[in-house]
């Protein structure tokens, strides 16, 4: 609802540049809903890549935070982002997520252009009525990473898209009622959306997210989450499993 508003309409492409927190799968979803092709952008990508996916998608909104942690350091993505719209001329709304990472009178807000997240729900109808969509329709549109030329944007459709990823996550995984399910891959990537978002979320399933690094604070962070939170699932990278190996048995021991 917030996004008609906006004046976002079935076929217009919004652009996520978000963490990895809740308000990044709320964005997702709120595109998919309204039939508006969403283009999540990795939040570690620069202000250049950001412009090249905004303009090469066309968007109408940009999403993002006022910024993010890693490692115990603010990234600040708003700056990146205003460094971007210099050359995005489609982008005619920016919605700002304020994550905390300082105070909001010292995040610099365009006029006429930005507005913060939080505002805007205030009022903000709770149901929305879904737009009807063909099978072949946009969901969405993740562009290639760009290390052999220009990054492509990739498009996926809605029918088989959301099939595929419901079928493998529960087949696949073995999914079951009772499981709590972690897959460790940002949602800047296919993987994220595949099966952090769609697969899970279409089979029901409670899903872990997790902002930050494998081995901040210590080594053992993983295992300290899948502790926390009872984890019976974890899909993770073989460059995480090969650092695992390397630390040793210490860390994951150190947990139930």
């Amino acid at each position: 609802n917030v996004l008609k508003s906006l004046g976002v309409k079935k076929g217009d492409r919004v652009t996520v540049y978000l963490p990895m927190i809740p308000e990044m799968v709320i964005s997702v979803l709120a595109c998919a809903r309204i039939g508006a092709p969403h283009s999540v952008v990795f939040g570690g990508f620069s202000a250049e890549s950001l412009c090249d996916r905004i303009n090469d998608a066309q968007a109408k909104v940009l999403i993002t935070a006022d910024g993010s942690f890693r490692r115990g350091n603010v990234v600040n993505l708003k700056h990146n982002a205003d460094k971007a719209l210099q050359n995005c001329p489609t982008v005619k709304n920016v919605v700002v997520v304020h994550r905390g990472v300082m105070d909001a009178t010292r995040v610099p807000m365009t006029s006429g252009r930005d507005v913060w997240w939080h505002q805007l729900m205030e009022n903000a109808p709770l149901y929305c009525q879904p737009e009807e969509m063909d099978a072949e329709d946009i969901l969405y549109i993740l562009h290639t990473s760009g290390t052999t030329g220009k990054p492509k944007g990739v498009v996926h459709t809605t029918g088989g898209y959301m099939v595929g990823t419901y079928i493998t996550t529960k087949w696949v995984f073995d999914l079951k009622d009772e499981d709590v399910y972690w897959c460790t891959a940002d949602i800047g990537w296919v993987t994220g959306h595949s099966y952090i978002i769609y697969g899970p979320l279409a089979n029901g399933a409670t899903v872990v997210m997790y902002e930050g690094a494998p081995n901040y604070p210590d080594k053992d962070r993983f295992w300290t989450i899948v502790e926390k939170y009872g984890v019976t699932i974890l899909y993770t990278a073989p460059t995480a499993i090969r650092a695992f190996m390397k630390w040793g048995d210490e860390y994951p021991k150190r947990h139930d």
